[in-house]
């Protein structure tokens, strides 16, 4: 029988379970960043493909990453861009993917302490999500 967890006060979670929460985040976060990477690199062949003035014509290319680059900067922005098969709004749907998989990590921690019923770390993390969320909202305003 396992020994008591002073940190949670209840039992220690067993270590085959510990290992497989551990695979599940590194798996997560390895197909997260590759996920971005594709993404991005799809976005930016689609950009280079649709405009090949950027890679001869340096003005070209300062429009796009100027401080008025046409870059989508809105979700609106973003959705209408991928429905055209802009490469810009492909590399900023990678970018947010790239984003989104900390954060899901974290997600996920709250899901792998529950499973572990380490009750103290469900608590600190969901306030951690919390306190992400809350700071994208706030940035969003």
């Amino acid at each position: 029988m396992s020994e008591p967890d002073p940190r949670t006060g209840g039992f220690a979670p067993d270590a085959k379970k510990v290992r497989q929460v551990e695979l599940l985040i590194s798996t997560l976060l390895r197909v997260g960043v590759g996920a971005s990477l594709t993404v991005i690199l799809i976005g930016m062949a689609l950009t280079f493909a649709h405009h090949p003035d950027y890679l001869r014509s340096k003005e070209a290319l300062e429009r796009v990453t100027g401080p008025h680059s046409a870059f989508p900067h809105t979700l609106r922005q973003v959705l209408t861009g991928l429905r055209q098969g802009e490469g810009r709004a492909v590399v900023v749907v990678g970018l947010l993917l790239l984003i989104a998989t900390p954060v899901a990590r974290v997600a996920v921690s709250i899901m792998a302490f529950v499973y572990e019923r380490d009750w103290v770390f469900v608590v600190i993390t969901s306030i951690v999500l919390a306190l992400l969320l809350l700071s994208f909202y706030v940035g969003a305003q």
